[in-house]
């Protein structure tokens, strides 16, 4: 949208995209959070993936999915990796034998309390003060929900 707030009407400038915004905002945070997360063995799926766990352990694949936005055939390989890598398990569900239940083991949860520190490498990254971050966490999850809302519309 350009600064005057008038709606583009002809092919969006990439400057004025939100989308673009918000795409290349989400290349940056992977560009920090790389180097970062190499020193545990994670990649930023598998992080998001073991912070989840660790809010809610013995989630099923399918909660999990809804809980990080991500489809089964995106996730079903990550957690594979996770479980070759010990940070996991993944067990089938004793009173409905079609659920998998995913749980952290005692080498994940050790990597996810070494990790604590990383959540505040980011937030100095940032270069921004919390209350702003805060503002644009909200603004942006408003806008996810949104989003997702018109596509389930459609």
């Amino acid at each position: 949208m350009p600064a005057d707030g008038s709606p583009v009407t002809g092919p969006a400038l990439l400057d004025h995209a939100v989308c673009f915004a918000v795409y290349s905002a989400g290349l940056a945070f992977n560009r920090v959070y790389k180097p970062i997360l190499d020193q545990f063995g994670l990649t930023y799926p598998q992080y998001l993936v073991m912070i989840a766990l660790w809010q809610a352990e013995g989630q099923t694949v399918s909660e999990l999915g809804e809980h990080l936005f991500l489809e089964s055939n995106t996730l079903t390989p990550l957690l594979k990796r996770l479980e070759a890598a010990g940070f996991v398990t993944r067990k089938r569900d004793e009173a409905d034998e079609r659920q998998v239940r995913i749980s952290l083991t005692a080498k994940g949860r050790k990597v996810l309390e070494e990790s604590s520190c990383v959540p505040q490498q980011i937030f100095e990254a940032a270069g921004m003060p919390a209350e702003k971050l805060a503002a644009l966490r909200s603004t942006l999850a408003d806008l996810r929900d949104n989003l997702r809302g018109a596509v389930e519309k459609a």
